[in-house]
């Protein structure tokens, strides 16, 4: 059937004089020009030394290749349904030429699939070994039955978070018909500070945690978000008391959400659960006994 992408992009790049002179200058309007005779000096999004988009500069050899790589596949955004080599290469501050070379190997490995034009879109390879994250698995299979309890008696939105750094990840969704739309996704990242399932877990993670959140910055995402450091450790103490964490608006305008912490048996949170949903529908007083209490039950059952 032909040549694979990695060979086809490897013809392109022989054909290609910048290929063979990788310091050739940019045109200063914008636009390429391989044959122009105009050099530009060395900088740190030539190779040795570059800082990836993701901000680790990458040493040298093996760990710079994986940082590259890394910063290849990170590069893709919700919403992104395939990407160009000139877009990679924008996004991660990768050499062109380099990401010509690592897309068209990642290709040959099934971590990336083509999409027409010329563009790359992430393979189902990649979804494949994330269902392999074992250390995360085993709490969604625990979970999704009370999640599941959770939307079939409020009609709406149950999530299951982790912490990661100062964000929430969110490990399960099950969606319900009353609520709204969210930007929450499976996968996908959101401030700890701004959220019930952030407050929840950090109320009971330890002080070097919290502090890390609130030297990041307590960034505004809403009008109600709390960015004031003592009124935010002043709320964390009222969830550590009462085990129930409240999101009024703070993660978008006309939501609410009630989140429970997943208690370890040493006490501190693994993770955490919460209802979303409109705020002229939903109520956190009736709704939050019922999270609390599943987030409670659930915690028995994790090692």
């Amino acid at each position: 059937m032909g040549m694979t992408l990695r060979h086809r992009i490897r013809q392109d790049q022989r054909m290609c004089p910048a290929h063979r002179n990788n310091d050739v200058a940019r045109d200063p309007n914008g636009a390429d020009d391989p044959a122009s005779p105009v050099r530009r000096p060395t900088t740190a999004r030539d190779g040795a030394g570059a800082t990836p988009a993701h901000g680790t500069p990458p040493a040298d050899g093996t760990a710079s290749t994986a940082a590259r790589v890394a910063a290849l596949l990170s590069a893709f955004r919700p919403g992104d349904e395939a990407l160009g080599v000139s877009e990679l290469a924008r996004r991660t501050g990768v050499p062109k030429s380099t990401t010509h070379r690592l897309t068209a190997h990642l290709a040959d490995e099934g971590l990336l699939e083509p999409a027409g034009r010329g563009r790359l879109r992430l393979a189902l390879k990649l979804f494949e070994i994330g269902q392999l994250a074992v250390a995360q698995r085993g709490l969604v299979d625990a979970a999704r039955p009370y999640l599941a309890d959770l939307r079939e008696a409020t009609r709406n939105t149950a999530h299951l978070a982790v912490l990661e750094g100062t964000e929430v990840v969110y490990l399960d969704i099950l969606r319900g018909p009353d609520a709204p739309t969210l930007p929450s996704r499976v996968g996908g990242r959101f401030p700890a500070h701004a959220t019930s399932v952030g407050k929840a877990i950090l109320a009971f993670s330890a002080e070097s945690v919290v502090d890390d959140v609130i030297t990041a910055g307590l960034s505004r995402i809403s009008p109600r978000t709390v960015t004031a450091p003592g009124l935010f450790r002043s709320q964390l103490a009222t969830i550590a008391r009462d085990s129930i964490a409240y999101d009024r608006e703070e993660s978008g305008v006309g939501v609410v959400c009630a989140g429970a912490p997943l208690l370890g048996s040493d006490g501190t949170a693994v993770g955490a659960l919460s209802l979303s949903g409109w705020t002229n529908r939903m109520r956190l007083d009736r709704v939050a006994p019922a999270v609390r209490t599943a987030a409670l039950t659930l915690s028995r059952l994790l090692p």
